[in-house]
Protein backbone atom coordinates (compact mmCIF):
# COMPACT_ATOMS: atom_id res chain seq x y z
CA UNK A 1 0.00 0.00 0.00
CA UNK A 2 1.35 3.75 -0.52
CA UNK A 3 2.26 5.12 2.64
CA UNK A 4 0.63 8.86 3.54
CA UNK A 5 -2.93 8.21 1.34
CA UNK A 6 -5.91 7.66 4.35
CA UNK A 7 -6.82 3.65 3.86
CA UNK A 8 -10.81 3.37 2.58
CA UNK A 9 -12.97 2.49 5.36
CA UNK A 10 -13.40 -1.25 4.28
CA UNK A 11 -9.72 -2.20 3.80
CA UNK A 12 -8.99 -0.53 7.34
CA UNK A 13 -11.44 -2.65 8.88
CA UNK A 14 -9.71 -5.76 7.15
CA UNK A 15 -6.18 -4.55 8.32
CA UNK A 16 -7.18 -4.44 12.19
CA UNK A 17 -8.62 -8.00 12.22
CA UNK A 18 -5.09 -9.64 14.08
CA UNK A 19 -3.93 -6.52 15.62
CA UNK A 20 -0.54 -7.74 18.30
CA UNK A 21 0.68 -4.96 20.36
CA UNK A 22 4.46 -5.04 21.60
CA UNK A 23 5.54 -5.46 25.18
CA UNK A 24 9.32 -5.43 25.87
CA UNK A 25 8.52 -7.58 28.96
CA UNK A 26 7.55 -10.23 27.47
CA UNK A 27 9.73 -9.86 24.06
CA UNK A 28 11.82 -8.28 22.26
CA UNK A 29 9.82 -5.62 19.59
CA UNK A 30 11.49 -6.25 16.52
CA UNK A 31 11.58 -10.22 17.28
CA UNK A 32 7.77 -9.78 17.64
CA UNK A 33 7.10 -8.03 14.99
CA UNK A 34 8.89 -10.62 12.61
CA UNK A 35 7.17 -13.70 14.43
CA UNK A 36 3.87 -12.51 14.39
CA UNK A 37 3.57 -11.02 10.60
CA UNK A 38 5.10 -14.67 9.59
CA UNK A 39 2.46 -15.96 11.50
CA UNK A 40 0.06 -13.52 9.50
CA UNK A 41 -0.71 -10.73 11.85
CA UNK A 42 -2.45 -7.38 9.74
CA UNK A 43 -1.48 -4.59 11.91
CA UNK A 44 1.28 -4.35 14.89
CA UNK A 45 1.06 -0.98 17.70
CA UNK A 46 4.53 -0.37 19.05
CA UNK A 47 4.01 0.16 22.64
CA UNK A 48 6.68 1.44 24.68
CA UNK A 49 6.39 2.86 28.20
CA UNK A 50 9.54 5.11 30.35
CA UNK A 51 11.71 4.98 27.28
CA UNK A 52 13.79 7.92 25.79
CA UNK A 53 12.74 8.99 22.62
CA UNK A 54 15.24 8.54 20.57
CA UNK A 55 14.86 4.77 21.39
CA UNK A 56 11.32 4.95 20.57
CA UNK A 57 12.17 6.13 16.97
CA UNK A 58 15.07 3.57 16.28
CA UNK A 59 12.91 0.43 17.60
CA UNK A 60 9.53 2.22 15.34
CA UNK A 61 12.08 2.72 11.95
CA UNK A 62 12.90 -1.11 12.18
CA UNK A 63 9.31 -2.00 12.54
CA UNK A 64 8.23 0.23 9.78
CA UNK A 65 10.98 -1.33 7.65
CA UNK A 66 9.37 -4.85 8.21
CA UNK A 67 5.64 -4.18 8.15
CA UNK A 68 5.68 -2.73 4.87
CA UNK A 69 7.29 -5.89 3.92
CA UNK A 70 4.40 -7.47 4.96
CA UNK A 71 1.79 -4.95 3.61
CA UNK A 72 0.46 -4.55 7.40
CA UNK A 73 0.14 -1.45 9.08
CA UNK A 74 1.81 0.06 12.17
CA UNK A 75 0.61 2.00 14.48
CA UNK A 76 2.51 3.69 17.46
CA UNK A 77 1.18 4.23 21.20
CA UNK A 78 0.34 7.77 22.40
CA UNK A 79 3.41 9.62 20.00
CA UNK A 80 2.18 11.50 16.80
CA UNK A 81 5.53 12.85 16.70
CA UNK A 82 7.39 9.47 16.54
CA UNK A 83 4.93 8.38 14.12
CA UNK A 84 4.86 11.19 11.97
CA UNK A 85 8.92 11.05 12.00
CA UNK A 86 8.35 7.71 10.63
CA UNK A 87 5.70 7.65 8.62
CA UNK A 88 3.82 5.19 10.73
CA UNK A 89 0.08 4.52 9.50
CA UNK A 90 -1.59 5.49 12.79
CA UNK A 91 -1.32 6.26 16.48
CA UNK A 92 -3.44 4.65 19.43
CA UNK A 93 -4.60 7.65 22.04
CA UNK A 94 -5.71 7.20 25.14
CA UNK A 95 -7.75 9.66 27.37
CA UNK A 96 -4.58 11.37 28.51
CA UNK A 97 -2.88 12.08 25.21
CA UNK A 98 -3.11 14.49 22.59
CA UNK A 99 -6.62 14.98 21.89
CA UNK A 100 -8.41 13.11 19.14
CA UNK A 101 -9.10 16.58 16.91
CA UNK A 102 -5.97 17.96 17.59
CA UNK A 103 -3.62 14.82 16.01
CA UNK A 104 -6.19 15.40 12.89
CA UNK A 105 -5.06 18.75 12.53
CA UNK A 106 -1.49 18.47 12.57
CA UNK A 107 -1.53 14.59 11.32
CA UNK A 108 -4.65 14.53 9.10
CA UNK A 109 -3.18 11.34 7.03
CA UNK A 110 -2.54 9.60 10.29
CA UNK A 111 -4.92 6.83 10.75
CA UNK A 112 -6.29 8.06 14.77
CA UNK A 113 -7.20 5.03 16.58
CA UNK A 114 -8.68 5.94 20.23
CA UNK A 115 -8.80 3.82 23.67
CA UNK A 116 -12.04 3.75 25.08
CA UNK A 117 -13.18 1.70 27.97
CA UNK A 118 -17.14 2.22 28.63
CA UNK A 119 -19.67 3.91 25.65
CA UNK A 120 -19.59 7.10 26.85
CA UNK A 121 -15.98 7.38 25.85
CA UNK A 122 -16.87 5.61 22.48
CA UNK A 123 -19.26 7.96 21.38
CA UNK A 124 -17.21 10.74 21.92
CA UNK A 125 -14.17 9.62 20.42
CA UNK A 126 -16.65 8.97 16.88
CA UNK A 127 -17.72 12.50 17.27
CA UNK A 128 -14.17 13.68 17.47
CA UNK A 129 -13.41 12.03 14.74
CA UNK A 130 -11.89 8.78 15.78
CA UNK A 131 -10.74 6.46 12.17
CA UNK A 132 -11.84 3.47 15.18
CA UNK A 133 -11.81 2.19 18.56
CA UNK A 134 -9.32 0.14 20.71
CA UNK A 135 -12.10 -1.40 23.25
CA UNK A 136 -11.62 -2.78 26.07
CA UNK A 137 -10.91 -4.51 28.67
CA UNK A 138 -13.37 -7.35 27.46
CA UNK A 139 -11.89 -9.69 29.75
CA UNK A 140 -9.71 -9.42 32.99
CA UNK A 141 -5.86 -8.53 32.15
CA UNK A 142 -2.02 -7.47 33.78
CA UNK A 143 -1.20 -6.25 30.94
CA UNK A 144 -1.93 -2.41 31.66
CA UNK A 145 -2.37 -1.63 34.64
CA UNK A 146 -5.55 0.49 36.21
CA UNK A 147 -7.37 -1.40 33.24
CA UNK A 148 -11.09 -1.06 33.68
CA UNK A 149 -12.96 -4.01 33.27
CA UNK A 150 -15.73 -3.95 30.18
CA UNK A 151 -17.27 -7.47 30.12
CA UNK A 152 -18.85 -8.63 26.63
CA UNK A 153 -21.93 -7.14 27.21
CA UNK A 154 -20.48 -3.57 27.41
CA UNK A 155 -18.56 -4.42 24.20
CA UNK A 156 -21.54 -5.29 22.72
CA UNK A 157 -23.54 -1.74 23.51
CA UNK A 158 -20.58 0.04 22.33
CA UNK A 159 -20.77 -1.90 18.62
CA UNK A 160 -24.41 -1.55 18.64
CA UNK A 161 -24.09 2.39 19.56
CA UNK A 162 -20.85 3.08 17.01
CA UNK A 163 -20.17 2.37 13.24
CA UNK A 164 -16.55 3.37 13.03
CA UNK A 165 -14.54 0.31 13.25
CA UNK A 166 -13.99 -1.60 16.65
CA UNK A 167 -10.68 -3.31 18.06
CA UNK A 168 -11.85 -5.48 20.91
CA UNK A 169 -8.98 -5.87 23.56
CA UNK A 170 -8.06 -6.85 27.06
CA UNK A 171 -7.51 -10.72 28.31
CA UNK A 172 -8.38 -11.98 25.15
CA UNK A 173 -7.27 -15.44 23.71
CA UNK A 174 -7.61 -18.71 21.81
CA UNK A 175 -10.08 -20.24 24.41
CA UNK A 176 -12.51 -16.74 24.48
CA UNK A 177 -11.41 -15.35 21.22
CA UNK A 178 -14.84 -16.59 19.59
CA UNK A 179 -16.72 -15.11 22.20
CA UNK A 180 -15.55 -11.57 21.24
CA UNK A 181 -15.81 -12.06 17.44
CA UNK A 182 -19.57 -13.05 17.64
CA UNK A 183 -20.27 -9.31 18.72
CA UNK A 184 -19.45 -8.26 15.65
CA UNK A 185 -15.89 -6.55 16.16
CA UNK A 186 -13.93 -5.69 13.12
CA UNK A 187 -10.80 -7.05 14.68
CA UNK A 188 -8.96 -8.44 17.85
CA UNK A 189 -5.90 -6.85 19.93
CA UNK A 190 -3.26 -9.79 21.45
CA UNK A 191 -0.39 -8.86 23.83
CA UNK A 192 0.25 -11.51 26.50
CA UNK A 193 -1.89 -14.78 24.75
CA UNK A 194 0.32 -14.07 21.77
CA UNK A 195 3.87 -11.91 22.12
CA UNK A 196 3.99 -13.99 25.72
CA UNK A 197 3.69 -17.45 24.16
CA UNK A 198 6.35 -19.70 23.82
CA UNK A 199 5.86 -19.81 19.76
CA UNK A 200 4.85 -16.65 18.89
CA UNK A 201 4.21 -17.43 15.18
CA UNK A 202 2.37 -20.48 16.17
CA UNK A 203 0.35 -18.45 18.34
CA UNK A 204 0.07 -16.12 15.73
CA UNK A 205 -1.55 -18.71 13.19
CA UNK A 206 -3.98 -20.49 15.76
CA UNK A 207 -5.16 -17.40 16.71
CA UNK A 208 -5.28 -15.83 12.60
CA UNK A 209 -7.16 -19.14 12.09
CA UNK A 210 -10.04 -18.68 14.38
CA UNK A 211 -10.44 -14.94 12.61
CA UNK A 212 -10.68 -16.42 9.47
CA UNK A 213 -13.14 -19.52 10.37
CA UNK A 214 -15.37 -17.17 12.20
CA UNK A 215 -14.88 -14.92 9.11
CA UNK A 216 -16.10 -17.62 7.00
CA UNK A 217 -18.93 -18.44 8.81
CA UNK A 218 -20.55 -14.84 9.48
CA UNK A 219 -23.74 -14.44 7.88
CA UNK A 220 -23.44 -11.89 4.89
CA UNK A 221 -26.29 -8.98 4.92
Amino acid sequence: MKRGLRLKESTLRKKLKLYIITDRRLRDEVDTAKSVLEGGATAIQLRIKNAATTEIIKIAKKLRKITEDYNALLFINDRVDVALSIKADGVQLGAEDMPISMAKNIAHHLIIGASVCDIKGALKAEEEGADYLGVGSVFPTTTKENARLLGLEGLKRIVEAVRIPIVAIGGIDQFNAKEVLRLGVDGIAVVSAIVGAPNVKKATEKMKKIICEHTRSAPTT
